[in-house]
């Protein structure tokens, strides 16, 4: 269970999913979860009535946080620091990428992710679905489902899971493509970032 993970999750302000509203991040090294961070984002764009329902964030709840580019001085170091991992992971890739794209910020064109949902779906195939709270249900972790900080902590856990059972991360690892948003398929090279 070498290595060192970084599971994250984002929650958004509308459909448009271009914008964070809530960013979760749990570190998972040495075979443990290490650190974990919870932040609400001013996304700077409107709001949702759908999201706010699935969410229980308000423009008013973020009017104060920091912007997407001032967290981000946070989470680069964070992000640089082990391989991304996240539950449906194309999906908070895909929001980080919009982000990156438009505010300017230059990180780097690909990165390297594995997601728990894929891995799911290969190492727990009796399961009727691999749904974040079903997955939660059946390894009897605790979930406050849409809040960054929880869904972060459960993808955390469900990779613990896994690699804990014996499967071989490398098996799982995909590269994403930042500029063009979206997957690139399986990582080609050593490098697990």
């Amino acid at each position: 269970m070498t290595g060192r993970y970084i599971a994250f999750d984002v929650e958004t302000p509308n459909y448009a999913n271009d914008r964070i509203s809530a960013m979760g991040v749990t570190v998972v090294e040495g075979g443990e979860v290490v650190e974990q961070h919870d932040w609400l984002v001013n996304p700077e764009t409107r709001f949702a009535p759908f999201n706010v329902a699935l969410t229980g964030i308000t423009p008013e709840m973020v009017a104060d946080k920091p912007t997407f580019p001032q967290l981000w001085q946070e989470l680069e170091p964070l992000f640089d620091s082990g391989l991304l991992v996240a539950h449906n992971a194309p999906f908070d890739l895909s929001v980080l990428a919009k982000c990156l794209r438009d505010y300017g910020i230059i990180w780097r064109p690909q990165v390297h992710y594995a997601c728990t949902c894929q891995m799911s779906r290969r190492l727990l195939p009796q399961l009727p679905n691999h749904k974040l709270n079903t997955l939660c249900d059946f390894l009897d972790l605790e979930l406050d489902h849409h809040r960054a900080g929880s869904d972060s902590l459960a993808c955390g856990e469900i990779l613990l899971h896994h690699l804990r059972s014996g499967a071989d991360i490398g098996h799982f690892i995909r590269t994403y493509d930042l500029l063009q948003i979206r997957a690139a398929g399986p990582a080609r090279f050593g490098s697990r970032r």
